[in-house]
């Protein structure tokens, strides 16, 4: 009997722990996203290994591609910041172990002109992997990739 309280135990032990470290993920996130949004893309960059990948949707506009380390995918979020780009994740999905994860996480993104008016918003779901913590591998899905195209061309028409 004693033998099956310590499994229990331990089994809630587990889901516990997993609970907890999903909330402080999401929190930590949050946190990061806001950070850049204020400006300072540097907390989320840290997330990042140094060889990361981060894929992004394919399309006809200036994010297209596949970013490349530490150094690509710094210009990439800098350019976020610089196109007046703010997000929020606003649910956060985990699984497997911290030496390799994957998250999965529902972002939505806006922009708003100088005048305040919103020009752009999406939805978007990110796929992590980690490594101990990094982010080694990201691909972002968006739900309507036709708005993206048309932020660009706004974004083009005010000479930026």
């Amino acid at each position: 009997m004693s033998i099956v309280i310590g499994i229990l135990i331990g089994v809630v032990g587990f889901v516990v722990l997993r609970i907890v470290f999903a909330r402080l993920l999401l929190a930590k996130l949050r946190r990061d996203v806001a950070t850049m949004a204020a400006g300072d893309h540097r907390p989320l960059l840290n997330g990042y290994a140094k060889d990361a990948v981060l894929v992004f949707t394919e399309g006809d506009h200036r994010w297209s591609g596949t970013y490349r380390g530490r150094d690509e995918i710094g210009r990439f979020l800098e350019d976020f910041v610089r196109y007046g780009l703010k997000g929020e994740i606003t649910d956060l999905w985990t699984g497997g172990w911290p030496w390799s994860m994957t998250i999965l996480a529902a972002f939505d993104d806006h922009a708003d002109d100088e005048q305040g008016n919103r020009v752009y918003e999406n939805h978007t779901i990110l796929k992590c992997r980690t490594r101990w913590g990094k982010i080694v591998h990201q691909e972002d899905f968006y739900v309507d990739t036709v708005r993206m195209v048309a932020f660009d061309r706004n974004l083009t028409a005010r000479g930026l």
